[in-house]
């Protein structure tokens, strides 16, 4: 196997990926809070996560990718409230609707994907909240129960931050039962304004937001699993207290290493829902098609932020045209040997903390020799005409000696395989209608031209001029 290295955000650098069970990893990302449609922000953890998985299963590993859902949370009875809805069913719609939106991002789904209102999860929570109680970490005030962050010496490790500098964001809610404003609630007594509640050894009420993560990652992967993710933003006080719990209840560390993966900024702000600068994922997808937005979000190195614009997307979308355009004149079948060593940096870019931005500049390098000593007419690596029979859109073999085994390979890892399929006949209403258009064009009748094109397109099919004649592609996105 491989060498891999992954940055750790305890340590605040490289290590090397050691799996306690060896040839398999477990991973563990902190999926979304369920009181609204995603933005593509949220999709970003889902993205590099799933591609992490597809790259250690190149390189040999077995993994179990467990991603949870929260559905039980503050923000969820605030959005059910406002909605007129139960917040029970607020929060199936919104788990469903998640499911779908990642769902058509054609990367598959995670082998577990837990949910706090399990029965076993919360089964598992209150026997952690009472492990830590019995351990004299934590304590019942009111119904609530709380995290004694003192007790802890090495709270604030993970996230480098000093006790004076700490705040847990929880408002003045339970100030006055909390022992220390510094200490976080494990366990919430039901309010009189919430429509759900599980009974527990303190009452009726719910779990806090940190508990459910430790319980449902202990309970699928076990205690000192390979990696913890998740988006920079829950560095604190979420992970910090997710390590907390798990450290002083079990007596090792939740993970060997945490990831921290950049947010998406939009006009110089992280994207947020609070903040109102969002953009939806099924819109996004919609719009620019599940390859380009997975492009843009693996676009830059996973650690960076990432600027959103119509800009980047479109990029993305040029980017997608360019390979799929460059896998038709590509043969299917054995790459030429000489183009080994760019497949062996793009793996090795891998291993180095998962770059995923230097790896898609070695797809472009490969793209490029690749089909540098092709016909000339077909179009070079970066576009071109992309040439194929004439008005038909029929599959083509490529060009012969240029095979696409390596692009396919790369792309897999990537989640864009899809770039390469075979490309699909045009229905014959939509070749007869690029037929009447050259006819059109033969006419010099530029405007019925324009005219069908339009129609071609709102079909869901681009017509490509090339000088073998026009071809017929499916849109972007279709």
């Amino acid at each position: 196997m491989r060498e891999i290295h992954l940055h750790d955000t305890r340590s605040g650098a490289l290590q090397p990926l050691a799996p306690s069970d060896p040839g398999r990893v477990g991973i563990y990302a902190c999926g979304p809070t369920v009181y609204s449609r995603i933005h593509i922000g949220n999709a970003r953890p889902f993205v590099i996560f799933s591609l992490l998985k597809r790259f250690l299963e190149h390189e040999g590993y077995g993994v179990r990718l467990v991603v949870n859902i929260t559905d039980v949370n503050d923000k969820i009875y605030t959005a059910a409230a406002n909605a007129g809805l139960p917040s029970e069913r607020l929060a199936r719609e919104m788990t469903d609707a998640y499911l779908a939106d990642t769902d058509a991002l054609g990367l598959g789904r995670p082998d577990a994907e837990p949910r706090a209102s399990d029965a076993t999860v919360m089964s598992a929570i209150l026997d952690h909240i009472g492990d830590l109680i019995r351990a004299g970490h934590a304590y019942e005030s009111g119904g609530d129960v709380f995290f004694k962050v003192r007790s802890d010496p090495d709270y604030g490790s993970l996230s480098h931050r000093h006790l004076h500098d700490m705040d847990q964001g929880e408002g003045v809610e339970g100030a006055d039962r909390k022992h220390d404003p510094l200490d976080f609630a494990l366990w919430k007594a039901r309010k009189q304004d919430e429509d759900t509640a599980w009974d527990s050894p303190w009452g009726p009420g719910r779990p806090g937001w940190h508990i459910e993560c430790s319980a449902m990652a202990e309970g699928l992967l076990g205690v000192g699993f390979d990696i913890h993710g998740g988006g920079s933003d829950l560095l604190f006080p979420h992970h910090e207290n997710e390590a907390a719990q798990t450290r002083c209840a079990r007596g090792q560390e939740l993970a060997k290493i945490w990831m921290h993966n950049g947010m998406i900024q939009s006009t110089g702000e992280k994207m947020a829902k609070s903040v109102g600068n969002i953009a939806p994922l099924h819109e996004t997808v919609e719009r620019y098609g599940a390859p380009a937005v997975v492009m843009y979000l693996i676009g830059g190195h996973y650690r960076q932020p990432l600027a959103f614009s119509e800009a980047a997307l479109e990029q993305a979308r040029a980017n997608v045209n360019r390979i799929r355009e460059a896998g038709r004149r590509l043969a299917s079948g054995p790459s030429a040997p000489e183009l080994e060593a760019l497949r062996e940096r793009f793996f090795a870019a891998l291993a180095r903390d998962f770059n995923t931005a230097e790896a898609l500049a070695v797809v472009n390098e490969w793209i490029r020799e690749a089909t540098s000593g092709l016909a000339e007419g077909a179009g070079g690596a970066g576009g071109g005409s992309g040439a194929g029979d004439a008005g038909a859109g029929d599959a083509g073999a490529g060009d012969a000696g240029a095979g696409d085994a390596h692009l396919r390979e790369m792309l897999g890892v990537l989640g864009l395989e899809g770039l390469l399929a075979p490309t699909v006949q045009a229905p014959a209403g939509v070749r007869e209608l690029a037929q009447r258009r050259e006819r059109a064009r033969a006419e010099r009748d530029f405007a019925a031209a324009d005219r069908l094109r339009d129609e071609i397109a709102a079909l869901g099919w681009e017509v490509r001029d090339g000088p073998a004649g026009p071809d017929l592609l499916p849109a972007a996105g279709s």
